[in-house]
């Protein structure tokens, strides 16, 4: 983790630093009273119980002190989390997707990628966008970490003060794959920045049906070689017979174009018997039906 790859990384450091100092002030603290209590007050010394009258001065400043131990920690948790939540006028703003389990961004002109590029010293607010289920994105090198809910707008916003590639986690556990929810952010001088947006470099040759398979992370669960993962492979899939679980009834289909839309719109309708149901989500609010098509004509491919 580098020590300050954004301009909010020394504050929320120092306010680690704060916390953690008056915590381990507390602990040994509390471990000297506690040692002192068994050595002074024990049964040896004490044979016979004594009543022992209370201090008031002792309980005002046991009150006081804790008190104002958290009020500071409170000003330091406040003065970092403040900045974070006003995203300055005209920064750059990059829609983030998360979706099992894989990020993808969109930036204003419609170009998607599965990394993040910025600009070295210019704002960048990162609209957070869940697909399916709760995710948190999470920048180490920034310390900067928010929710992704459905349904839900958040956003985060940094700074970069570092050249470089850092990585891009999902901090919260969303499913089998979670720990290969991975991405980077890569931070270049502004002219590089520039000629990355001017250049062809988002563009590929590749079956357009396959592209949007990898932007929207389905051959994170649906193989292209055969292989079993969460959902069925598509290897050889277009046209071969199948039982699916219909409303809880198993009924023999085959494989077709109608078969693939309404899986991809609607995909707890028919369920492929040895397969669990409530893993993907709608995508029929993300895919056309151009775009379904398309996917569709790349799955005819992978006999």
């Amino acid at each position: 983790m580098r020590a300050s790859a954004s301009t909010f990384a020394q504050g929320v450091d120092f306010s680690l630093y704060v916390i953690v100092g008056i915590s381990v002030f507390f602990l040994i603290g509390i471990t000297i009273v506690m040692l002192y209590f068994v050595f002074r007050y024990n049964k040896k010394r004490n044979p016979v119980a004594t009543n022992i009258e209370g201090s008031h001065k002792l309980e005002v400043i046991w009150t006081a002190i804790p008190t104002l131990l958290v009020m500071v920690m409170f000003y330091f948790g406040w003065m970092g989390y403040k900045p974070l939540r006003k995203a300055p006028d005209g920064a750059l703003e990059v829609k983030a997707y998360g979706q099992m389990w894989k990020f993808s961004f969109e930036y204003p002109d419609g170009r998607i990628t599965d990394s993040l590029v910025v600009p070295l010293g210019k704002p960048v607010k990162v609209n957070l966008v869940s697909r399916d289920v709760l995710h948190s994105f999470f920048i180490p090198a920034f310390r900067m970490k928010e929710d992704m809910v459905p349904g839900k707008d958040n956003f985060l916003w940094f700074e970069a003060t570092e050249k470089g590639r850092f990585d891009i986690l999902c901090a919260e556990y969303c499913g089998q794959l979670h720990s290969y929810m991975l991405s980077s952010v890569t931070v270049v001088e502004d002219a590089q920045y520039e000629q990355w947006l001017a250049s062809t470099a988002g563009t590929s040759n590749e079956h357009p049906g396959l592209a949007l398979l990898k932007q929207n992370a389905c051959l994170t669960c649906h193989s292209q070689d055969g292989s079993k993962i969460i959902g069925p492979s598509f290897k050889g899939v277009f046209g071969k017979t199948e039982i699916v679980v219909t409303d809880g009834v198993e009924r023999e289909i085959v494989i077709d174009e109608a078969y693939i839309s309404r899986s991809i719109k609607q995909p707890n309708a028919d369920v492929v018997k040895g397969y669990m149901k409530g893993l993907m989500v709608s995508y029929e609010a993300v895919l056309t039906d151009e775009q379904i098509a398309s996917i569709t004509d790349y799955i005819k491919t992978l006999q």
